[in-house]
C-alpha cells in the first residue's frame, strides 16, 4: 500500500467523543487509519450540533451529504475512494448501494458499533417481562435488516466478543467476514493509580451515560426507583450524582436533592468527573455492546457495580473492578461495602487496570486491523468470490433498497 489510500467514512451522526462511547469508538478508528496514512472524508447527512468534534483538527476533511440524492452519486463517484466505512446498518443500507454502483472496487467495512439486534430483542423482552433467549434474534425484524447489511459488507467490525460468538453460532456468518475491535486505550501501570485522586479525596456515587440511548434512561429510572431507596436506607449520608448529555423532561424530573439524587446534566468534562467520583453505579437491565462508561471508569481507578448485562464481554475471565450483582437488594449493599471499605476499593482499581491491560490494548488490535484491510485491497475479488450470500443479497433483496430511494429521490424533484 504505498501510495496514500482514500478512506471515506459515512457517519450516522457527526462524532460527540464527549458525549458518548460511539463517539469515542469513531474518534479511535480515524486515529488509527490516519495514523497508517489513509486521506480520510468524513461525510453525513446528519445536522451539525454544538458538541461535534471540529474533524479538521484531526486532518479529516467534512462533507455534508443527502440522503436520498443523487448528488451523493456524484460526490462518492468524484471522491472515488478506496475504502468506504459505514457507521451501523442503517447508513449502508441508505448509501451501500450508491457506492457499489459508482465504486465497485471500494472496500466496504461496516461498523457495528453493537449488535442493534440483540439491544432491540433484549428491550423488548424487558419490557414483556421475560426471560430474553438468543432464539428471539431469529425472529427479531431488525436482525434480518442487520445481518443483510453485514453479508453485503466485506468486514464488519464487531466490540463484542458475545456478539462475535452470535453472529458465528446463531446467524452462521462466515468469520472471514468478521474482525473483534472492542474499544481501544493505553496501557496503564499501577504507579498511575498514584495520580489519580486518592480513596478519601473521593465522593460520592456518580452515573454518566448519554440519554439519546434508551438503556441510559431505564438504568436512571431503575436506580431512582429500585435501588436507591436500598442505599439511602442503610447509607443516608449518601448522594448519587447522575450525569448525561441531552436529558428529557423525564430525566430532569428525577432530581431530588432531599433524597441525594441530583441530576447534572451534560458533563463538561466527563473524565474529570469520574475521577473525583469514588464509585460508578451502572445497573444496566438491557443493551449491547461494551458499556465505555465502565471502561472509562477503569482508566480514572474508579470502581463500579454493574450487573451482568453492563459487565458482559468486558473482562474476560478476570475479577470485575467491583461487583456485578442484577437483584437490586445486593446490588445496593455491594455498592455501599465498596464505597466504604477502602482495601476493597484499591483492590477493585487493581482489578480494572489488569482489565484494561490484557482486553482493551490498542497495540493488540489496531495493526491487525490495517493488515486486514490491506489484504482485502489486495484481493478482494477473491474474498468477494467467496461471500456467496453477500453476492445474492447485491443481486436480488437489496434492489428493493435501491428502488425506495430511487422513488423517494423522485417523489422529491
Amino acid at each position: 500500500m504505498n501510495q496514500i489510500k482514500k478512506l471515506l467514512i459515512i457517519g450516522f451522526v457527526w462524532p460527540e467523543p464527549n458525549s458518548s462511547a460511539a463517539g469515542g469508538r469513531m474518534m479511535q478508528l480515524i486515529s488509527i487509519f490516519k495514523q497508517n496514512g489513509f486521506e480520510i472524508t468524513f461525510a453525513s447527512a446528519a445536522q451539525d450540533s454544538d458538541f461535534m468534534v471540529d474533524l479538521s483538527e484531526f486532518g479529516v476533511i467534512k462533507k455534508s451529504i443527502e440522503l436520498n440524492s443523487e448528488s451523493f452519486d456524484d460526490f462518492v463517484a468524484e471522491l472515488n475512494p478506496d475504502v468506504v466505512l459505514f457507521d451501523r446498518f442503517m447508513i449502508e443500507e441508505q448509501f451501500g448501494w450508491r457506492v457499489t454502483e459508482k465504486c465497485p472496487k471500494a472496500i466496504r467495512i461496516l461498523d457495528t458499533e453493537d449488535l442493534h439486534c440483540l439491544r432491540t430483542a433484549r428491550q423488548k423482552a424487558f419490557k414483556e417481562n421475560r426471560t430474553f433467549e438468543l432464539v428471539d434474534l431469529l425472529s427479531e425484524e431488525v436482525a434480518k435488516r442487520e445481518i443483510a447489511s453485514i453479508l453485503r459488507c466485506d468486514l464488519s467490525l464487531i466490540i463484542s466478543e458475545f456478539e462475535m460468538k452470535i453472529l458465528e453460532e446463531n446467524f452462521r456468518i462466515n468469520a472471514d467476514l468478521l474482525f473483534y475491535l472492542p474499544f481501544l486505550v493505553n496501557r496503564m501501570e499501577e504507579k498511575e493509580l498514584f495520580e489519580l485522586p486518592a480513596f478519601e479525596d473521593r465522593k460520592n456515587f456518580v452515573f454518566i451515560g448519554n440519554f439519546l440511548h434508551e438503556p441510559n434512561w431505564n438504568t436512571v429510572q431503575y436506580l431512582k426507583e429500585a435501588v436507591w431507596p436500598f442505599i439511602k436506607k442503610d447509607f443516608p449520608d449518601a448522594v448519587l450524582e447522575v450525569y448525561g448529555a441531552y436529558p428529557s423532561q423525564k430525566v430532569l424530573q428525577l432530581h431530588s436533592p432531599k433524597n441525594g439524587f441530583y441530576i447534572m446534566g451534560r458533563a463538561e468534562d466527563a473524565n474529570e468527573v469520574v475521577k473525583k467520583a469514588r464509585v460508578v453505579l451502572a445497573p444496566i437491565r438491557f443493551g449491547a455492546g461494551l458499556k465505555g462508561k465502565l471502561l472509562e471508569a477503569m482508566q480514572c481507578g474508579t470502581p463500579s457495580v454493574t450487573t451482568s448485562v453492563g459487565s458482559e464481554a468486558m473482562h474476560s475471565d478476570l475479577s470485575w473492578n467491583g461487583f456485578v450483582e442484577d437483584n437490586p437488594v445486593e446490588f445496593a449493599k455491594k455498592a455501599i461495602k465498596l464505597y466504604q471499605d477502602e482495601n476493597l476499593w484499591k483492590q477493585s482499581q487493581i482489578n480494572g487496570i489488569e482489565i484494561i491491560n490484557k482486553c482493551y490494548q490498542t497495540s493488540d488490535y489496531a495493526d491487525s486491523l490495517i493488515s486486514m484491510v490491506k489484504k482485502l485491497l489486495e484481493d478482494s475479488e477473491n474474498h468477494r468470490l467467496h461471500n456467496f450470500m453477500g453476492n445474492l443479497l447485491q443481486h436480488h433483496a437489496y434492489k428493493s433498497t435501491m428502488y425506495m430511494s430511487k422513488w423517494i429521490e423522485a417523489k422529491n424533484k
